[in-house]
């Protein structure tokens, strides 16, 4: 078989696939499998976590949060291999082994990493690497596995067999193949090739939708301003690499750390930044849980997830499947604030529990026993808050702005380092809880065509925005750019346009105010999802020849909703689907290019994760349509 990708995603399904042969090969495995591995980037690490990029980059997550492997708290068919963490290993090097085997860097950076640490992205890649390594090293005997540092250019089959194009090697003979190419390039939409042919017309620079790594920011002069549209990790990126990554450092002010002063290089640009929500996305929460894991799921679980799809109804998800996610969150808060901030509530939590668990999320009731029972409004949970960080600021230009959206930054910042709010803790982990379940209601088709369409984004954008963002230190520094003029927040409701001659942008916040003009425009955000305009030649092969084919979103009377731009796979497996809609029994895809979606490659320890439930189903569907394991399931 072939494993086209071999980051993180292939990475895990290779594990899963190790965990399971010897129980569903015949013989335990049969006459042997080879199993192959194919990526132009570096095995284990892939594009995203390759070393081959700036120091300077970390993760958005700490070192004790990071696993490839499956734990107790995973339930899947498979068995249960568990692994050390990105923490586990570290320690074991720093105690046992020798770090500067790793390099003189990354050496040092390992020997100082903690468990609170946010590592660098070099760091990681060490990381994923060695657990390749030791996964292969840990495949059982007669599987073989065969790692191609080339890209896959062309799939095509003869019969069951599937061929394999490689652009560097002959072409692999194959039974099964899997698509876990991660992200994929796309070229520009109609809009965005416009906006680069306007731009050239009148001497402006725009830079489309990019993975911020790889593109060439040298062309943003010093001094040069430019209007950035988006505030999420790509833009967090960017940031580091026209600052930082020019020569500029930060410095504290105070002893504690907790406030920067930026000290400029002389390469520094100019940037006006803003979004629909104008402001970053929620820092990480950089404490542990006091009160222990919350019990999830409890109110949106499988019981629930059974019931809306056994009603054989379509489901609105913001009438009828919100406040169930709500609830679940909320849960997650409340469980921290009363199990660990006791002193801060008016009732027990057995009390509290029992009554809320009675009550519907949105309703009088609920909102009059929170009241009752959790005296400061700080620490109740505020999903408005969350969602639109903005709301209620306004301001007459620019200028007056600033100080508005920095305090409201730095507050959130302040609550996500504090211990004193672990609360947000709790609701993270409640998301990760949510975002498996809904996967599942969406792949069950329960969702009515305009939930599927608009709602589903709103869920995933409010997910990223809460559960995905930068380290505390990268707020931090995001502050200490502005106050020094360097970077300046346009606000919510972000809008551009070209008019004479000039990129002008303003915002909802803003309202009134003349527009800022800029001659540069940064679109900074992943490539919107196009199967049909990838740069990828052989997921373009199989779009071309109608073996693959984008999930449309039609309504009850056949209008398109929306084109999600994702290739079509069977939800439970992953399976290939192709145009006419047909599955595919020897092809499977997994990953952000596909309609499933999936909260990351690798997870958090002792989660249950999706990651890994996901990777085990279907690294069994794949060693099910493998031809040694056909024939066992018809001898027996």
């Amino acid at each position: 078989m072939a494993i086209v990708g071999a980051g993180p995603r292939g990475a895990g399904i290779l594990e899963r696939l190790g965990a399971s042969a010897p129980e569903l090969l015949s013989g335990g495995v049969g006459t042997g499998l080879d199993v192959h591995l194919i990526d132009p980037y570096p095995a284990g690490a892939g594009r995203i976590w390759r070393h081959d990029q700036s120091p300077l980059l970390a993760m958005n997550s700490m070192a004790a949060d990071v696993t490839m492997y499956t734990d107790d708290s995973v339930v899947c068919e498979g068995p249960i291999r568990p692994g050390p963490s990105f923490w586990d290993w570290a320690q074991e090097l720093q105690a046992h082994g020798d770090p500067d085997q790793l390099g003189p860097e990354l050496g040092a950076e390992l020997r100082a990493v903690t468990a609170s640490t946010f590592p660098s992205r070099r760091l990681q890649s060490a990381y994923l690497g060695w657990v390749l390594d030791e996964v292969i090293a840990g495949m059982p005997p007669g599987v073989r596995v065969h790692v191609h540092r080339t890209r896959a250019v062309g799939l095509a089959e003869d019969g069951p067999t599937q061929t394999v194009f490689l652009e560097d090697g002959p072409p692999l003979r194959v039974d099964t193949v899997v698509l876990a190419s991660g992200h994929l390039d796309a070229t520009p939409t109609a809009e965005e090739l416009a906006l680069v042919d306007r731009a050239a017309e009148l001497g402006l620079l725009y830079l489309p939708p990019e993975q911020t790594t790889d593109t060439d920011l040298s062309v943003i002069r010093p001094g040069q301003t430019a209007i950035v549209r988006g505030m999420g990790l790509a833009f967090i990126d960017l940031v580091v690499l026209l600052f930082e990554g020019r020569g500029g450092r930060f410095e504290p002010v105070d002893a504690d750390g907790d406030t920067l002063r930026y000290v400029p290089s002389g390469a520094e640009p100019h940037l006006v930044v803003g979004s629909p929500r104008g402001a970053p996305y929620h820092s990480k929460p950089h404490y542990e849980l006091r009160g222990g894991r919350p019990p999830l799921p409890r109110f949106f679980g499988p019981a629930e997830v059974d019931r809306l799809i056994a009603a054989g109804e379509p489901v609105e998800l913001r009438a009828q499947v919100w406040p169930l996610m709500a609830k679940e969150i909320a849960w997650g808060w409340y469980h921290e604030l009363f199990l660990g901030h006791p002193d801060r509530v008016r009732l027990h939590w057995d009390e509290f529990a029992a009554r809320y668990s009675e009550l519907g999320w949105d309703t009088p009731a609920m909102a009059e026993l929170i009241t009752a029972a959790v005296p400061d409004t700080l620490d109740r949970i505020d999903f408005t808050a969350l969602d639109r960080p903005l709301d209620g600021v306004h301001a007459p230009d620019l200028a007056a702005l600033q100080p508005l959206v920095r305090e409201r930054i730095a507050e959130d910042l302040r609550q996500h380092v504090d211990p004193a709010h672990t609360p947000h803790l709790g609701a993270f982990v409640a998301m990760l809880s949510v975002y498996g379940s809904l996967g599942r209601l969406i792949g069950a088709g329960t969702l009515s065509a305009r939930s599927q369409a608009f709602d589903v984004r709103w869920w995933q954008s409010f997910f990223n925005a809460v559960a995905s963002g930068p380290p505390g230190f990268r707020v931090r520094q995001l502050l200490a750019l502005s106050r020094a003029g360097f970077v300046e927040f346009l606000g919510a409701g972000m809008w551009v346009d070209v008019a004479d001659g000039t990129f002008r942008a303003g915002s909802a916040t803003l309202e009134g105010a003349p527009p800022v003009t800029a001659t540069a425009l940064v679109d900074a955000r992943l490539p919107d999802a196009s199967a049909a305009r990838t740069e990828d030649p052989l997921l373009a092969s199989l779009m071309r020849s109608g073996a693959a084919g984008e999930a449309v979103i039609v309504d009850d009377d056949g209008t398109v909703l929306r084109n999600t731009g994702l290739i079509r796979v069977r939800p439970s497996d992953g399976a290939l689907v192709d145009a006419s809609g047909t599955v595919h029994p020897r092809r499977f895809a997994v990953g952000p290019h596909t309609a499933v979606k999936v909260a990351g490659a690798f997870t958090r320890p002792g989660m249950n994760a999706q990651s890994l439930r996901y990777n085990d189903a279907v690294a069994r569907a794949v060693l099910r349509s493998l031809p040694v394991a056909r024939e066992s399931a018809s001898a027996a």
